[in-house]
């Protein structure tokens, strides 16, 4: 075996859900006693189970539970599983953003985390400096960060503004920027948490490229959480699955790819996001979706030629005109397939709650699986179109009740442009 370089043992984290705030200086005091004697908060509430009813404001909800994990010097280990299945929580506890509720992590080096755009950056501060600033926070001094700044900045492909405040920054060049950072000063261990879905094709590339050199060249330790996929597959050599904060999976990358398609199999016909929390601020919120179903379905499976209605529940943040509507049809590996447009129909005032039902026929689909993504949009001058929320959405599954399927293979499908929906 090599040498370990991160270690989670018994590793568990419980939150307390709508309390934050809420309580008296005094509470907080008897609670940090009790965590310092190892004893129960005293201040928590009882006589309530939670076997038999859902979760209320003051009931806690573990986020993960009995971690344990050693990571070895030089590995790149991918982290997937479904959203709230724990990933971003376990590299906060590593990152120390937030502390366990119980067992021990340990590791042996700097870590450079990116787990969001412009993680560590300050806004009013110049790309330059900001490098600097990271630096310091890494215990390097200014000569070695003086050492480093040209092939950051040659890398991040920000060099024109590198004197500019990055509050001008747009989403993209705080990554190029972030990533940079992370790549060449001096950290033996590297966090990413989907930061790469941001950037565009050829700097994804080329980070992909420069995080494998990190770990075969000088050894760095890579965590890599992902929904895409094919990228984990590239860049992993370990990948573990998360599931209700459990790892249910620890093994090679394909094999561990394998078990979460697998045992990922979605069969709900309906998806709740009022109290989902979005990862990231989209350009615009004017638009809140609220529930997708697909009315009338016991299940996500249609046969032969039956067309896909998707009904959406949404509400209007503000006063809107001409909003666009797009689903984009993914495999289940994270791969593009298809994507459909409705555009400029839709229209309200704010506070406003709405419904659609979109009826979609899809006969160049395949039987499989596939994954939708729903985008609302509105259209600028000069842009063709911005996105104002977008969610994962539901998954189906398609069949064919003749032996011999005639369509394409999927595995074969790119970016396909199907015809808009009916609004029924």
């Amino acid at each position: 075996m090599g040498e370990s370089i991160i270690r989670f043992e018994n590793v568990s984290k419980q939150y307390r859900l709508g309390m934050i705030g809420s309580t008296t200086l005094r509470e907080d005091l008897q609670r940090l006693g009790a965590r310092m004697r190892h004893q129960e908060d005293p201040t928590k509430k009882i006589g309530r189970s939670q076997l038999n009813q859902s979760l209320k404001i003051g009931d806690t909800f573990w986020a993960l539970q009995d971690i344990n994990l050693d990571i070895e010097k030089g590995e790149t280990l991918g982290i997937i599983g479904r959203n709230g299945a724990g990933k971003s929580t376990l590299l906060k506890l590593l990152c120390r953003i937030t502390a366990p509720t119980a067992g021990t992590i340990s590791y042996n080096g700097r870590i450079a985390s990116m787990l969001e755009v412009g993680t560590g950056f300050h806004g009013e501060l110049t790309g330059r400096e900001n490098i600097y600033l990271n630096g310091a926070i890494l215990g390097m001094s200014r000569r070695e960060v003086a050492s480093k700044i040209d092939d950051i900045i040659e890398f991040s492909e920000c060099g024109q503004f590198i004197d500019t405040p990055v509050k001008r920054y747009s989403s993209g060049m705080y990554v190029k920027l972030a990533f940079s950072v992370a790549a060449f000063l001096d950290a033996e261990i590297m966090i990413m948490d989907e930061v790469l879905a941001v950037g565009d094709v050829a700097f994804h590339k080329k980070c992909i490229s420069r995080m494998k050199e990190l770990a075969k060249q000088e050894h760095r330790t890579v965590l890599y959480v992902s929904h895409l996929l094919p990228t984990v597959s590239e860049l992993c050599n370990r990948c573990i699955v998360m599931d209700h904060g459990h790892i249910v999976y620890d093994g090679a990358t394909p094999d561990a790819i394998s078990h979460y398609l697998e045992n990922d199999v979605e069969t709900a016909t309906s998806i709740d996001y009022t109290d989902t929390v979005m990862k990231r601020k989209p350009w615009r919120h004017a638009v809140q979706l609220l529930r997708a179903s697909f009315p009338g379905k016991n299940n996500a499976i249609f046969h032969d030629e039956e067309p896909i209605r998707i009904r959406l529940d949404f509400k209007y943040l503000e006063d809107s005109e001409g909003i666009s509507f797009r689903l984009d049809l993914r495999a289940p590996d994270g791969r593009p397939i298809a994507t459909s447009l409705k555009e400029r129909f839709l229209s309200g005032k704010s506070g406003q709650e709405a419904s659609i039902v979109l009826e979609y026929d899809l006969p160049e689909l395949t039987q499989g699986r596939y994954q939708t993504v729903f985008t609302f949009l509105y259209s600028v001058e000069g842009n063709a179109g911005i996105g104002l929320e977008s969610r994962e959405g539901l998954s189906f599954e398609k069949k064919y009740s003749s032996l011999i399927d005639p369509r394409w293979d999927s595995s074969k499908l790119g970016n396909i442009r199907l015809a808009p929906p009916k609004v029924v």
